[in-house]
């Protein structure tokens, strides 16, 4: 999964921290003392979060559909595209609504609108952060939960999965722009390359609270994803630097591949030879949340060694967790790590929600005729593309293998990272960018309840052919059984 700032920070724009610190200084300069309001509206946003998070889990679970999509729901309905409580400045470039909570923060503080202004871009930046953070955490949590020997012995097939899962939307996509739509070469290119992304967040998630995380197929799909994670950084650095250059810079790529490799082996190998070290360090600690703390820091030392060498941050908590998962303070770390994720993970998807535009499905709006046209054809190649993946796995009959394409249909944040990139570099026209938005929608909220469906399905399916296999409710067959029974007991 793509984070929201790491793409910016690989292309060259600052960090969002160090800006917001740089408006801050220049604000106290000029005699402001914003600290207080951010923090205010820091404290509303959060309120609104947790809020909208909560009620749409409740109705979803009540409604037997995956919790996690209340959330990104909640977030849709206080975000851009309904109530305007979250608003997020870099979601919409042409997006003028101010946001509800900046009003109020202007009426109730008595600040100008140029400061309620500036203040909104600080807290909305807070929050961006916040929600890196749970996205961060979710992936710590998701590796404890993985079982490394069983990643390993799935590797080769989820690596099938993941490059198939790549070439086959992105080639699909762009000749089908180019030669059914006479699309230019570059923003084709950019709408095929949002094809190949991958929610691991959202899949992970939805795997984890219907049990399936551990199975096989989980499995499968969490390495896939990972290593399509990697791919789509790859990805990403090819056609952003298509579409600034004109020319594709091969030694980033060669060293992104490398550089990817050499982390997650070298982090695997050397966390399994630290952890005893580890283990031993903490027992002799004796203050509160010793097992907690030291784990987080390897966490996030983890997390910061892949995006100071341009990768992804949950690409190192992840393989943090995987590593402290091989540990005896598993389950305790397990136990201990909810909370911390409760308390996070939900600001990283009703984000996610809140920075999707949905009027873009609007077809009154002439603009968005053309771009719902090209949508429909980029979901269908979406969809198709990924879960033709499980077919690609040979020689598993047991393997349910349209779960583990459906568990990789969701592009979620990942993709709209890929269509803020276009956009921001001028690749990509409105239409174009509201057909990408539209497809990163659809298949964001159809792959939750599709991928409960799909195992739902086989687990009902398992159960019938155990009852057969243990009671035939054959009728036919029962019969003849009574009748040899009679048989046996007459003579």
């Amino acid at each position: 999964m793509m984070s929201f700032l790491s793409p910016l920070v690989f292309l060259g724009a600052p960090l969002l921290p160090i800006h917001f610190a740089a408006e801050v200084a220049g604000e106290a300069n000029a005699g402001v003392d914003e600290a207080p309001l951010i923090l205010a509206g820091v404290l509303l946003s959060l309120i609104v979060i947790y809020f909208a998070s909560k009620v749409g889990e409740e109705l979803c679970s009540r409604l037997n559909l995956p919790p996690v999509l209340g959330s990104l729901l909640g977030g849709v309905v206080v975000g851009v595209s309904a109530l305007h409580l979250l608003m997020f400045p870099e979601a919409s470039a042409t997006e003028v609504t101010p946001s509800v909570l900046s009003t109020l923060l202007q009426a109730t503080t008595d600040t100008t609108a140029g400061t309620a202004t500036s203040v909104a871009a600080g807290y909305s930046e807070v929050i961006s952060v916040l929600a890196e953070l749970g996205v961060i955490i979710l992936l710590f949590e998701i590796g404890l939960e993985s079982d490394l020997s069983e990643l390993i012995r799935v590797g080769p097939q989820a690596a099938v999965v993941a490059i198939v899962g790549v070439v086959a939307p992105f080639v699909a996509g762009t000749l089908g722009l180019i030669y059914l739509f006479h699309m230019a070469a570059i923003p084709a290119i950019f709408a095929g390359a949002a094809l190949t992304a991958t929610s691991i967040g959202i899949t992970a998630k939805v795997l984890a609270e219907i049990q399936q995380l551990s199975s096989e197929e989980g499995q499968i799909i969490i390495g896939a994803a990972v290593l399509d994670d990697v791919l789509g950084i790859i990805v990403l650095a090819v056609v952003a630097s298509l579409a600034k250059t004109g020319e594709i810079q091969v030694n980033n790529i060669v060293y992104l591949i490398i550089s990817s490799v050499v982390f997650l082996v070298g982090s695997i190998v050397l966390g399994r030879f630290l952890s005893p070290y580890f283990t031993a360090l903490v027992d002799r600690l004796n203050t509160r949340g010793n097992l907690l703390i030291a784990s987080l820091i390897f966490a996030f030392i983890l997390a910061y060694i892949a995006t100071a060498i341009h990768l992804e941050a949950i690409l190192g908590a992840f393989t943090a967790g995987l590593v402290l998962a091989e540990t005896d303070k598993r389950q305790e770390l397990e136990e201990q790590i909810l909370p911390i994720a409760d308390m996070f993970v939900p600001i990283f998807f009703v984000c996610v929600g809140a920075k999707t535009d949905v009027s873009v499905l609007n077809p009154m709006v002439p603009e968005n005729r053309e771009g719902l046209i090209i949508a429909a054809f980029l979901i269908i190649v979406a969809i198709i593309g990924k879960v033709i993946t499980g077919l690609t796995i040979v020689g598993k009959p047991d393997l349910n293998r349209l779960a583990i394409g459906v568990g990789m249909i969701p592009r979620g944040e990942v993709g709209l990272v890929f269509a803020g990139v276009g956009s921001a570099s001028g690749a990509l026209s409105r239409p174009l960018e509201a057909a990408i938005i539209v497809m990163v929608i659809l298949t964001t909220f159809v792959a939750p309840p599709f991928l409960r469906i799909v195992f739902s399905d086989a687990e009902a399916e398992g159960d019938a052919l155990g009852t057969i296999a243990s009671g035939s409710s054959d009728p036919v067959e029962a019969t003849v059984s009574t009748v040899a029974e009679d048989l046996e007991q007459e003579s």
